[in-house]
């Protein structure tokens, strides 16, 4: 009878119906996450994406234009070849930062299929037909905008908040070093008249500094919705 039911049971706890506070692994609370490792692993993974996606992105514009610009030779295929060939070993790599990085594990694709004829040419026809190849490419093209997006949005709000935050701790710099009343918001002049506004008062500072730690807490959550964008391409044109 106990047999019977363990199967049930975690089947039942598997389900969709799960309740929604249960987070996934790797996902701190809304308290927590500021201070989590898994948060500054996923911001570390944006900060990296960005050189990762540029060298990427090189790799595939130069290959694919360099093949199909040489595609009435014979010399076009063989370069589309090792593009394919490259960018499925890039896609190793991917899937290698994800699961080290996000702690999201997906398979790799199946195997080339191996030629049926032996030979060189048959081997080439087999890669230009490989679908995981051209899957992998086509990720260093579509990701690399959004990574360029995900480096400047983390890195901002990351920064910002934390400096912001951090106003009262050293807001006695400007009064004693740079001469400003206060940190300065804004200076100019506009039809003769100048503008200015300094953060100065005790009042305006705390403001400042609650600003910050709203912008601190939110972080976590943006850079998760940022890296949720590499999970889903990972998935689905890596695996």
């Amino acid at each position: 009878m106990s047999t019977s039911t363990l199967p049930y049971a975690a089947a039942s706890s598997a389900s969709p119906t799960a309740p929604s506070s249960v987070r996934p692994a790797g996902s701190p609370g809304f308290w927590r996450a500021p201070f989590a490792a898994s948060t500054y692993r996923e911001i570390g993974y944006t900060m990296t994406s960005l050189p990762v996606a540029i060298a990427g992105f090189t790799f595939a514009v130069t290959m694919f234009a360099l093949g199909v610009s040489l595609f009435v030779t014979v010399l076009g295929l063989p370069v589309l070849a090792a593009a394919l060939a490259g960018a499925r070993g890039l896609g190793a790599a991917e899937r290698g930062r994800a699961r080290s990085q996000l702690g999201f594990d997906v398979a790799g694709p199946a195997a080339m299929e191996k030629p049926r004829d032996a030979g060189a040419w048959a081997g080439m026809r087999a890669r230009l037909s490989d679908g995981a190849g051209w899957r992998a490419l086509l990720f260093q093209f579509v990701m690399f905008p959004s990574r360029v997006a995900s480096f400047v949005l983390s890195v901002t709000f990351l920064v910002t908040g934390w400096v912001v935050t951090l106003l009262p701790a050293y807001s006695w710099v400007f009064p004693r070093y740079v001469d400003w009343p206060g940190y300065r918001l804004f200076d100019y002049t506009s039809g003769g008249e100048r503008h200015a506004f300094y953060l100065e008062s005790p009042v305006q500072i705390a403001g400042a500094s609650l600003v910050g730690l709203v912008i601190v807490f939110l972080t976590p959550k943006l850079v998760r919705a940022l890296t949720n964008i590499d999970r889903a391409a990972v998935r689905s044109l890596l695996g």
